[in-house]
């Protein structure tokens, strides 16, 4: 498979019909038609079904919509970890980040890493430990900030002393909001939404357990954004860190911190054992210095 063909096939999956993405593409119709019939051919799958106006995607098509998009991307990245020029520092640190208070620190160790070599640029991509775990494994995510609990064998890492502090997130209208702190038997009789990772979903559902409660849940997030338009329509209560991107002047909810005090701690990981290019070993020179690692 050829980069450009997978670039072909990426845009008509985009475009849905293979006139415009001739036209987008710049190339003739009858070209762009023989290329991914060579590519339905090379991979013996059937990727589109097509129709009258528009076409979509196979189940096929779909699984090699995702796999292209990771090739394209990692390419890409091999690229620009290239793009040193003599004792010029370039390049693109990827970094996976976790919605938490730590971040704040985090982008403070960037700024100072960007004076020193301001031709370094950062892409950053915002997920969950899980996902963020894959992608550096699958080499598009230079370094992880993610959160415990999460298997980190395979990974070289830091731990860090700050404390991400759990709580519930209400809407205003809602009679919780009148509190400072809340135990958890203060609300399990109101619909709960929860995380979707499973490591932290069953720690607190553990904490649940413990106390012999029941609660009903109604939705779970994989990023609190989407949780939150539940809790502005007051559909429910969400289960989060306080360190949450969205909750930040959002006039319509309230954070409400857990008591006893529900804790986690933040890791930066990166692949062990694993040559990085220049600009992302002296990135990670500069997060050991900050954390005294």
């Amino acid at each position: 498979m050829e980069l450009r063909v997978l670039k072909y096939f990426l845009t008509v999956a985009q475009e849905k019909n293979i006139t415009k993405t001739a036209e987008f593409l710049h190339i003739t119709q009858p070209t762009l038609s023989r290329q991914l019939m060579e590519l339905e051919e090379e991979l013996n799958v059937k990727l589109f079904i097509r129709g009258k106006r528009n076409i979509t995607l196979t189940n096929n098509g779909l699984f090699l919509k995702e796999r292209a998009e990771e090739i394209l991307e990692l390419s890409e990245k091999t690229k620009n970890d290239f793009l040193n020029n003599g004792n010029m520092i370039k390049g693109i640190i990827s970094i996976g980040c976790v919605e938490a208070e730590c971040m704040n620190d985090f982008v403070n160790i960037i700024k100072i890493f960007q004076n020193k070599y301001p031709n370094v640029q950062f892409d950053l991509y915002n997920g969950y430990g899980d996902d963020i775990k894959e992608r550096i494994d699958k080499g598009i995510v230079d370094i992880g900030v993610v959160l415990e609990p999460i298997e980190i064998s395979k990974y070289d890492f830091i731990k860090l002393s700050q404390k991400e502090i759990w709580g519930l997130l209400v809407n205003k209208r809602n009679p919780l909001v009148e509190k400072e702190k809340i135990s958890l038997n203060e609300f399990y009789s109101y619909p709960i939404i929860l995380p979707k990772r499973g490591a932290v979903q069953n720690e607190i559902l553990n904490w649940f357990s413990e106390k012999m409660i029941n609660p009903e849940i109604i939705a779970f997030y994989n990023l609190l954004s989407n949780g939150i338009l539940f809790v502005e329509e007051d559909l429910g209560c969400a289960v989060c860190m306080k360190g949450a991107l969205g909750i930040k002047n959002n006039k319509n909810i309230k954070f409400i911190p857990f008591t006893p005090e529900k804790t986690t701690n933040a890791v930066i990981i990166w692949r062990k054992n694993k040559i990085l290019s220049s600009c992302v070993s002296l990135f990670i020179d500069e997060i050991k210095n900050a954390y005294k690692a």
